[in-house]
């Protein structure tokens, strides 16, 4: 699930939710419920996402299990 790998990215990263959330410009609850699969994660955050992790948006969306990076 989407959760998932975006909590990986977060954890591999050494990154808090606040500091994420922050960069979203979304509260930390908020980008917690998106960890937790409580909130579906809008297209606009997978992209902030993929740029914010440099990672393609198959990996976040677990269409892939490479992080390929973006060009």
């Amino acid at each position: 699930m989407v959760f998932e790998n975006i909590r990986n990215l977060r954890e591999d990263n050494d990154k808090t939710q606040s500091e994420v959330a922050q960069y979203l410009h979304v509260a930390q609850n908020t980008y917690s419920q998106y960890e937790s699969g409580i909130r579906s994660v809008p297209v606009e955050i997978i992209v902030k996402l993929c740029h914010y992790y440099n990672v393609s948006s198959d990996y976040i969306l677990e269409l892939s299990d490479k992080k390929s990076p973006l060009i």
